[in-house]
């Protein structure tokens, strides 16, 4: 199958930094007064502008600690309210300047929580007097798609893995594969039954991507590696390491612990909804090339995405593994 082409309009995912949903967690520690964590995405010591405007009726304490970590700017302080806050509107001033979305999480004494991703065309969220699980479930779906749609090594690897398989029913087992491998580790790792350092979880990752690329290259040689006569294998592997990598995005954004396994679940859900549309379109773009016949040229562009994929992903590696 001929389907590099859709490679090329992901490249400019690579430096998209910027697209990294912010967080602001809001939570009750006693009746009217609630705890804050504000995270926004940074480079440096340059983060984008956003700022918090809470109701009237509440008073920040001016006691704000802050840091930069890991690429992200991260803010803590407290506010007192004289009034319940049900009704009331939070603002994230400046997120209509940017091309992020915001995590809005709020929790209560009463142990019921709220969630809702604010963007760029919406950046006021009115509270609610009640909650619901579909709220739940309409945010983390939403978060799972964006997530492996931004996640460009992830979609790399996926891209590789389509074309050394070469026909459907291999790629079923193969996408199976791997939708239960990183399924596992996610799941594990987010509920804390399985942990890894995530620096080198990454460093992996991009080594995975590069082993693909290789083997690719070796089958344009003639030399069947066993990723072409057992992708499953390879896919289920790698997948394992991939999960880890969601989890440690998904920890970043952080699950709500009244709501938890649906959370996890429809996070997931929505990692896989991602990843069909992608493979959907890979395929869908890969029969019109073909149907065009172009021959030859398609060949010789194909070895130079591959070598596009072996160049970034051997970048990422060495950048992550000075990282550690």
């Amino acid at each position: 199958m001929r389907l590099f082409f859709i490679f090329i309009t992901f490249l400019h995912f690579m430096h998209a930094d910027e697209v990294r949903p912010s967080y602001l967690q809001i939570q009750e520690i006693s009746p009217k007064h609630f705890s804050v964590l504000f995270k926004v995405p940074a480079k440096g010591d340059k983060k984008l502008s956003l700022h918090v405007k809470f109701p009237d009726t509440c008073t920040d304490n001016n006691k704000h600690y802050a840091s930069f970590i890991n690429a992200t700017y991260m803010e803590s302080y407290s506010i007192g309210c004289k009034n319940p806050l049900a009704g009331e509107s939070i603002i994230i001033e400046g997120l209509e300047n940017t091309k992020t979305d915001l995590l809005l999480r709020l929790e209560f004494l009463d142990k019921t929580s709220q969630s809702q991703l604010l963007r760029s065309d919406k950046n006021t969220y009115v509270i609610l007097a009640t909650s619901s699980n579909m709220q739940v479930v309409k945010t983390y779906t939403w978060l799972g798609i964006t997530h492996i749609l931004l996640g460009f090594d992830h979609l790399m690897f996926v891209f590789a893995l389509l074309l050394l398989v070469n026909s459907l029913r291999k790629l079923l087992w193969t996408i199976t594969a791997f939708t239960i491998a990183h399924s596992i580790t996610l799941a594990g790792s987010s509920l804390g039954y399985l942990s890894l350092p995530q620096k080198p979880v990454e460093a992996m990752i991009a080594l995975s991507i590069l082993f693909l690329a290789v083997e690719i290259m070796h089958e344009q040689k003639g030399k069947i590696g066993i990723t072409s006569r057992y992708p499953w294998v390879i896919s289920f592997s790698f997948g394992l390491l991939h999960g880890f990598g969601f989890a440690g995005a998904l920890a970043e954004i952080g699950l709500p612990q009244n709501a938890l396994n649906i959370a996890l679940i429809f996070f997931n859900v929505g990692v896989e909804i991602g990843q069909l549309v992608f493979i959907a379109v890979v395929m869908a773009l890969g029969y019109v090339l073909v149907s065009l016949n172009l021959g030859t040229l398609l060949d010789k562009l194909k070895i130079v995405v591959v070598y596009m994929i072996g160049a970034f992903s051997t970048f990422w590696l060495i950048e992550r593994v000075l990282s550690f």
